[in-house]
């Protein structure tokens, strides 16, 4: 398993469009096969900079949900959002501490 991360910028009169869409695909995103965790987390001193985390089995499953019609609707939307090109990281995850 490794994780997504994705920062995302928009202008912001348009978060609101960016959260509603999000709220309307989230399911479906969770639902995509291997996906294990979808998180949306907001930056606390630019209201207008959101990242998300999402786990995934294999490379393989998030490369097949990139290629998805799903994907393509979801991105379309957010892509018209942006005010500087979003930032994607896969890492693996070392440590976790409860």
């Amino acid at each position: 398993m490794f994780v997504r991360i994705v920062k995302l910028s928009f202008h912001p009169e348009h978060c609101a469009a960016f959260l509603a869409n999000f709220e309307l695909m989230k399911q479906q995103i969770r639902n995509a096969p291997g996906n294990r965790l979808l998180e949306l987390y907001q930056d606390k001193t630019n209201s207008n900079v959101f990242f998300t985390y999402s786990y995934w089995e294999t490379e393989d499953d998030l490369e097949n949900y990139r290629q998805s019609a799903l994907f393509n609707e979801v991105w379309t939307f957010t892509k018209q959002l942006f005010n500087a090109k979003p930032e994607a990281w896969s890492v693996d995850k070392i440590a976790v501490l409860p």
